[in-house]
């Protein structure tokens, strides 16, 4: 592993408030939103937005993608919508003046650096599932073949929480895919006033592309080379033990609240997290702090409260409030 230099570093700073820029030149507020996509973006994560609509969730994405140099597509999640019209079909060919027939395989949208999946929870789970072989091996098996996608490869889905007629709500499975979930909420109302007063009158803003996939997929690797302690890597393992509830080091507050916990690729994603907000703030140390910033995001979607939980009210983040309270911080020694 080669430890980033000072000025590799610097160049993640600089792509990011480059970026950023560029994106509130469009988007008012949302910082926290923006920082977090950013944040899984260097870790080569995928996201999901939760939020009611309009909260300009599919603009945010839409606008990272005129922010970076990549190719993007968008797709509208429909109730009718096939496997074969995200990862693309095989037709058949035939020659002109020939009884030669031949298979060909027209790429579908999945076949982009950054795509947009809208309303991800509004077509059926066989079709959701064709995401999730593309989002973990970054390839599309079709006609017994692997076919890899571009890189860098980073999906970005929407979701409606308070419709649920007509939707089909994320199997667990393709929920884990998903390095964060990030709920928006709405903007303050000096922010809200100046929404409406940029949105009312005519403009026309083309965003200056900043990064291109070659620079991206550096300063992924940047992010993956900044060394972690045992002292964080023991933190990471604790909180995500401690959501399991037949775990024996598991509080009570778990055990009577949760269903299920955490698997191992959450662990994975706090460590990536915690790298990246290191990394954006020019620090090669990674600390406590970092994982806990992004505690929620990435356990929000991993843990399930049971009945129990749902009658009292309680929800995954106030579990997560209790468990960055009862977890400590490892000694030294990472025991």
């Amino acid at each position: 592993m080669n430890v980033p230099t000072p000025e590799k570093l610097e160049r993640i700073a600089v792509a990011y408030a480059a970026i950023k820029s560029e994106i509130s030149r469009v988007i008012v507020g949302q910082d926290a939103v923006i920082h977090q996509i950013l944040t899984a973006l260097l870790s080569r994560g995928h996201c999901l937005l939760l939020g009611v609509p309009g909260l300009a969730k599919t603009l945010i994405v839409r606008s990272l993608g005129e922010a970076l140099d990549l190719s993007f597509n968008r797709v509208q999640f429909t109730p009718d919508l096939m496997p074969s019209d995200i990862t693309g079909t095989e037709i058949l060919d035939e020659e002109s003046g020939s009884t030669r027939r031949s298979l060909r395989f027209v790429p579908g949208p999945i076949f982009t650096n950054l795509l947009l999946a809208d309303e991800i929870n509004r077509t059926p789970p066989k079709t959701q599932a064709a995401l999730l072989e593309a989002m973990q091996e970054n390839v599309v098996t079709t006609g017994g073949r692997s076919i890899p996608l571009p890189q860098p490869f980073f999906v970005l889905a929407t979701q409606n929480p308070i419709e649920q007629e007509g939707t089909y709500p994320l199997p667990e499975a393709q929920l884990d895919r998903f390095m964060f979930l990030i709920r928006m909420d709405y903007p303050e109302r000096a922010e809200e006033m100046q929404i409406l007063r940029q949105t009312t009158i005519n403009r026309d803003i083309n965003l200056t592309r900043r990064v291109d996939g070659a620079t991206l997929l550096d300063l992924q690797r940047c992010v993956r080379d900044i060394p972690v302690s045992e002292h964080v890597l023991g933190y990471c393992i604790d909180l995500v033990r401690n959501t399991r509830p037949a775990e024996a080091t598991a509080p009570d507050f778990v055990r009577a609240n949760l269903a299920y916990g955490a698997g191992p690729r959450a662990g994975q994603y706090l460590v990536l997290a915690a790298k990246a907000t290191a990394a954006l703030e020019g620090r090669l140390n990674v600390c406590c702090a970092d994982v806990r910033r992004n505690a929620h995001a990435v356990l929000g979607h991993r843990i399930a409260c049971n009945f129990h939980a749902t009658g009292e009210g309680i929800d995954a983040t106030q579990i997560i409030d209790r468990l960055l309270q009862h977890v400590p911080e490892p000694n030294s020694a990472g025991v």
